[in-house]
Formats: C-alpha cells, structure tokens, sequence
C-alpha cells in the first residue's frame, strides 16, 4: 500500500494497525521496556553536509542501521496489507458472489482513517513509539489471522477491515514521526520518507501481480495466513532493530482527542502545510478511479487499459528519485510550489479525448511533479513542535487517505453526468484553481520560510 504522502496513490497505506491500545496512565504502560540490542544506537543521524558535492543521497540513508530495519519491516508489512487486501477481497466475494460486497471490502481501507486520525492520534505522543509500532504490528497480525478462520462470517470479516483501517494512521504517524527520531531534521530524514514512498508506489505496480499470482497456488484464506506472517517478521524487525524512545510528550501536558486535534490546526503553519499535502491527491487520484470507464470510452483491450493505470505511479517514481537524487536540499525547496500547482494542469490534454499515448503521457507528467513532496517534508517536519510531532503526522496521513476516497468517490459521481475525458479534463482545471488557493495560503503562512 502506498505511503500517503505521496500526491497520486490509490490505496491506503501499508502500515498495519493496532486495536485500542494500552492506557499510558495504567500500570503495564508505565513499566520501563526491556532494552533491545538496537538501544545503544544513536538517536538521531548526523545533519547532511551543506556543500552540494558532498550531499547526501539514498545510499547515505542506508548508512543509517536502524533505516535499513524499518525499511525492510515497511516491505514485509506492504507485502501482508497488498495481499491481505487481493485476498480478502476475492474471499469476500467467493462467499457472497455479490460485487457490492467486494468492491466495499476495498472501500473500507480508506473511509475509516479520518475517525482514526482524529480519536487516536493523540497516541502518538503520549506512547514510546516502539511500542505503538511493534503492538500495532501484532495487532494487525492477529486481525488478518482471524480472517483465516473458516467459521468467521463475512460481517466479521468486513468489521476486522475496517478496524484496520480505522487504527492504521497511529502507525503511519509514528513510523513517519520515528524516521526524524532516526535520521534527524535534515536532508536524510526527506530522502527516507521518499525511500518509503518509493516502495508504496512500487507496490501499485507489483504487489497485485504477486498477491494474483499467489491466489493462483493457495486459497484466499491461505494467501491471508502468509501475510500475518509477514507481519509478524514486521513486529520482529522493528523490535529487535530498532531503539527505545521515551514518548515524546512525557512529562508535558497533551490534550488528548479532538482537543488535541484543534491544539495542532490551531498552528497556521502546519495547517496550510497539511491543506498542501492534502489538496494535490484529492484531485490526482481521478484520472486512477476512471482509468477502467476510459478505456470502455476510447475502446481499447485491457493491456491498454493496464497503461494507464501504471503511468501515474511510474511518474511519481521517477520524480522522487529524480529530485532525491540530483537536487539539492535547496533546489528541493524552490520548486515546492511550482512543481504543486501544476500538479494536475497535464489532465487537460484529456479534454479532446485523446488515445492511450497522449493520455498515458499526461498521467506520467502528472506523477512526476510529485517530486515537490521531498521539499514540503522538509517544511512540516521542521514546523511542527517536536511534543506534536506524532500527532501532527497521523492527522496529516489520516488526511491524505480521506481525501483520495472522497476524490474517487466525486469522480464517479461526476462521470454519472459527463463523459470520463471531460471530468478529468475539468478535474486539472479545478484543481489547479484549488491548488493555487492552498498555495497563497501557503505563503501567507510563512510556511515556506526556512
């Protein structure tokens, strides 16, 4: 699944997701952890150097030993949520034989994260992050096991969806708020949330052609106890690989709920940085929604329509590892804002209805201006007060998943009364007007200041 910060995603991301997590004022949330071979680790990365030759790339984040185990966690938890979710889906649909029923199941890993974003990210904070993460790893694990179960009935089934769902942003917000822990403010800490995105944007490209080809050897229900599997050796690497770290609102007052929702918006930095990471995917995730409609409309075999649904995410690649590896620092963050409010302007040559080419082209520009994100990481990270940190970073991803649901689910609406090339041809334009609108306010902000 991909990360939600990047602009062009069309499914949740992989983190996996915990129940209800352990009170920190109860005796068993306050007994210190055993330290794990990873505490001696330092707890941050050194700051990149300045000088351009000398700047840091991705191999340099490998360099950092407690990366390399959040990375290859994150891969083993998007393998388990990819094709939990191709597994599941067909399950649901074998016993049902109802689409509905189907495509729902798909739905719920994006309609619950706001209500989890918002009732529990306070969690972030008041939790030591190891804790959150390898808790909700298990957790996850324990979920996507009972979905084995041959007695679970389908309205279990879809209930234990959706509680993934709802609890995925606590992890995705402190996984995101821990990679600054571990690789500090700086350049490294950018280059490795674009690693992450990297691999979530990849997973659109391979994980369902691995979760298919799976399907084909085992049953749905067997590829679903291969991936509690994986999140088990998720669980197991971040345990063992990486550091423990005392909550970071321990000892300061932290409102907790919606309290503590309004106390980060109420910061007009951070919230007009949010409005930027939100607004791009609630209109780049269109063209994705409709792909399939397009390529009835244009009349073309479904190899074709594979194209077009490869395109946009192919784009963002190559945008991140562009802009990760050849730009610096600085340049990174100049072209934040062009690269933003153009995002969306390559969907107008959709408006004459063109053929696959022109039309896979204009989804790859697309993707490619995704590059800006490596820079606004860098202006969220360095405006959000460190004690807000995981919460800020758990609003911010409950909302990108949010609003790429909605941003579907307004497509399909729309090509009920318009044919598909005209709703996304119109999407760039209104998008472009929306996005022009967050970026004033952007400005206003003083967000962009370094």
């Amino acid at each position: 699944m991909p990360d939600p910060a990047s602009p062009a995603t069309s499914l949740p991301d992989p983190a996996p997701l915990a129940a209800p997590l352990p009170d920190p004022a109860s005796p068993a949330a306050s007994r210190p952890e055993p330290v794990s071979p990873a505490a001696s680790l330092p707890a941050a990365a050194p700051e990149p150097p300045a000088g351009p030759a000398d700047r840091p790339g991705y191999r340099a984040v490998f360099r950092v030993r407690e990366f390399r185990f959040v990375f290859v966690a994150h891969l083993f938890s998007l393998l388990g949520v990819v094709v939990s979710e191709l597994a599941l889906t067909v399950l649901v649909y074998d016993l049902t034989r109802s689409p509905l029923l189907s495509s729902l199941t798909f739905a719920l890993g994006f309609l619950p994260y706001l209500v989890g974003g918002t009732l529990l990210a306070g969690l972030t904070d008041r939790l030591p992050p190891r804790r959150i993460l390898v808790v909700c790893d298990l957790v996850c694990s324990a979920c996507v096991a009972a979905m084995v179960v041959p007695a679970t009935p389908v309205a279990v089934l879809l209930v234990l969806r959706c509680a993934i769902a709802v609890v995925s942003p606590v992890f995705n917000g402190t996984r995101m708020a821990t990679l600054a822990d571990i690789l500090g403010e700086g350049d490294l800490f950018v280059l490795g949330r674009s690693l992450l995105r990297i691999v979530s944007q990849s997973a659109l490209l391979t994980g369902f052609a691995v979760g298919g080809v799976l399907l084909t050897v085992v049953p749905p229900r067997g590829a679903l106890a291969v991936t509690a599997v994986t999140f088990l050796v998720s669980a197991l690497l971040l345990r063992l690989g990486t550091a423990r770290r005392p909550a970071r609102a321990a000892g300061k007052a932290a409102a907790s709920g919606l309290s503590g929702t309004w106390a980060v918006l109420r910061n007009r930095r951070v919230r007009a940085l949010m409005l930027m990471f939100w607004v791009p995917p609630l209109f780049a995730v269109v063209p994705e929604a409709l792909a399939a409609p397009y390529a009835d409309e244009i009349g073309v075999s479904t190899a074709a329509l594979g194209l077009l649904m490869c395109a946009l995410p192919v784009g963002t690649i190559a945008g991140e590892l562009f802009a990760g590896s050849f730009l610096s620092a600085a340049t990174r963050s100049r072209i934040v804002l062009p690269l933003a409010v153009t995002g969306v302007l390559p969907y107008l040559l959709y408006a004459p209805e063109p053929g696959v080419a022109l039309a896979v082209a204009a989804l790859f520009l697309a993707g490619a201006t995704g590059a800006y994100t490596l820079g606004l990481d860098a202006w969220f990270v360095a405006a959000v007060p460190e004690e807000q940190r995981g919460r800020a970073m758990t609003l911010m991803t409950a909302g990108m998943m949010t609003v790429q649901g909605i941003g579907m689910a307004g497509a399909g609406i729309a090509a009920e009364f318009a044919p598909v090339h005209t709703v996304v041809a119109g999407t760039g334009v209104v998008g472009t007007l929306c996005l022009l609108a967050a970026a004033a306010e952007l400005r206003a902000s003083g967000a962009t200041e370094k």
